[in-house]
């Protein structure tokens, strides 16, 4: 590995642990203050007399430096992770998260700067009275501002702490305590700075009150007050400006790596993703409007994100130390890869391990069998007298044959919405139903049963002088509950499905032979579909493995079939 490599490692596990140490610094310092601005619902003399606990350590030198240190960084970073972004598509609350974390400066400003720079350049001491009578009698909207600016600090630190605690196993029976104690102190805190506003707002009927209050304020000179103002402008110009640039970036940056070559990711179904150089798989998957999983939103902290890696895995770059730590951690095999690490620099083959819909009950489990129960529809295809094809034919041609025959099911399974599960020899086993629950997933099955059929009556016209008889197949099709997830064995596993109704599925298409059909789908099947097979010949089956007999439909000819749509 280069010293550039590895200092690039070094740097994305450094800024992580900066990003969470900065946060923690915030958080240490926001959670109390908010705290104290409930006291405003008991007296602002309570505001006061608790405000040491926050007002003491920020205000020596090195509680300063620490304490604004910490905001500097945090944003910094938070800029330079939003330099990154392949894409602006995110889940919704790291959309939320990000909004809240930009709307903090230009709300933050005003209180920041009045409050530190009210002691350091005015020389007035900045008790609650002062502060909250300084927001209560310039206008609605600085009251506004305020309570607004609570909200929204609070909202982005219980995002930020959630999204980091929510791996953790001992955080997830304390959600039910906390999860009011996030709600609550909220809106304590504006209720009070609210009630704090109304005895300022009374004590302000005394003509001698405000001039009190304000007196050491007042008596700073005017350049005094001209400075703090200057200093407002000058940080908001600053804010716009770095994130102005930073879009800027983004755009020149997306220029430049579409100039410098793109890759190819391929996926199960056929599908194919297109990014520039540079991008992660999660990145590019996603800015294809892809669902695929990541729980942690790809800081490499959950393996939800992981994928197979077939042809090309050997031309990836190996793991940084953030997705080596986390792939051991669940005893992934070699070519079991983080999509949201691994920025390949050429053509690949991947396979999600995981469905979209992944939680973080998935986030550490081990890299091989995996699943949860699930209604799905199995769909499974044979090609009949495979055997004689092989007494007949070179094994190359056989090979030939063969992979025309699955690249055109392939293409059935793709635009028909199908997952591939399984490689049986000469058949496979397919899913449908995934995303889009039994009754659509039915649909989607017939349609890909009749593509498949089609594509095989074209294959068998263009392969007519290859072949002594046209190539037949069978198929049958079951709908019902069965464990869906990643299983097989450690070094090889595949997102598939296991149960009896997934072995009733292949029964199905074994009764192709008895009932002399192509096709053969479970009533139950066609009655979550919502189809009217009224036209079909129905019968009663037994199958393997099961006493009372199923019913069934035969279909001998794709165009008995009813409409899909």
């Amino acid at each position: 590995m280069t010293d550039s490599r590895i200092s690039r490692l070094s740097y994305g596990n450094l800024e992580q642990r900066l990003r969470l140490w900065s946060g923690l610094v915030l958080a240490l310092y926001v959670i109390p203050h908010t705290l104290n601005h409930a006291l405003g619902l008991i007296s602002i003399d309570a505001m006061n007399s608790a405000r040491w606990i926050t007002s003491s350590p920020a205000g020596t030198v090195l509680g300063g430096i620490v304490l604004y240190g910490a905001f500097l960084l945090h944003f910094g970073l938070a800029l330079a992770a939003l330099y990154r972004r392949a894409h602006l598509r995110m889940p919704a609350w790291e959309a939320a998260q990000l909004i809240l974390g930009l709307l903090i400066w230009p709300l933050l400003l005003t209180h920041a700067i009045g409050t530190r720079t009210g002691e350091d350049i005015l020389g007035a001491q900045m008790t609650y009275e002062l502060v909250v009578a300084n927001y209560w009698l310039d206008s609605p909207w600085a009251v506004a501002q305020q309570s607004l600016l609570v909200l929204v600090v609070w909202g982005h630190l219980v995002f930020g702490l959630h999204f980091w605690l929510r791996l953790k196993p001992w955080y997830q029976r304390l959600i039910p305590v906390l999860y009011p104690l996030a709600v609550l102190i909220p809106i304590l805190s504006v209720l009070g700075f609210l009630r704090a506003g109304l005895s300022v707002l009374d004590a302000a009927a005394d003509p001698g009150w405000a001039e009190r209050v304000f007196a050491e304020a007042m008596a700073a000179p005017p350049e005094a007050h001209a400075m703090v103002k200057d200093i407002q402008t000058r940080l908001l110009i600053l804010f716009y400006g770095a994130v102005a640039a930073v879009l800027v970036a983004r755009v020149i940056r997306r220029l430049y790596r579409n100039r410098h070559g793109t890759v190819r990711m391929r996926m199960p179904g056929g599908q194919t993703v297109t990014a520039p150089r540079g991008q992660t798989i999660l990145e590019a998957v996603r800015a294809a409007g892809l669902p695929h999983a990541s729980v942690c939103s790809g800081r490499g902290r959950c393996t939800t994100c992981r994928v197979r890696v077939g042809t090309g895995g050997d031309d990836l770059p190996p793991p940084n130390e953030i997705e080596a730590r986390a792939l051991t951690r669940i005893s992934a095999p070699p070519n079991v890869r983080l999509a949201c690490q691994v920025q390949p620099q050429k053509d690949v083959v991947i396979v999600p391990l995981l469905p979209p819909t992944a939680s973080v009950r998935d986030a550490n489990r081990r890299g091989g069998v995996d699943g949860a129960e699930q209604n799905v529809v199995v769909l499974f295809a044979d090609l009949r007298g495979s055997t004689r094809l092989g007494e007949q034919k070179f094994p190359y041609d056989v090979l030939f044959i063969l992979n025309q025959f699955f690249e055109e099911l392939s293409a059935a399974l793709r635009d028909t919405n199908g997952h591939y599960a399984q490689f049986q020899g000469d058949g496979l086993m397919a899913l449908y139903g995934l995303e889009t629950g039994l009754g659509t997933g039915v649909r989607q099955a017939l349609d890909g049963a009749t593509q498949m059929l089609s594509r095989l009556d074209d294959l068998n016209r263009r392969l007519e002088g290859e072949l002594n008889a046209p190539l037949r197949m069978g198929i049958g099709i079951h709908a019902g509950e069965a464990i869906v997830g990643t299983m097989g064995p450690p070094t090889s596993p595949n997102f598939s499905a296991i149960g009896d109704n997934v072995n009733i599925a292949a029964r199905l298409e074994s009764q192709t032979k008895v009932l002399e059909c192509v096709l053969v789908v479970s009533a139950d099947a066609v009655d979550n579909g919502g189809m009217d097979f009224s036209g079909v010949p129905r019968h009663e089956v037994t199958v393997p493995g099961r006493t009372q007999p199923i019913a069934v439909y035969a279909v001998s000819d794709p165009g008995m079939l009813p409409p899909s749509g």
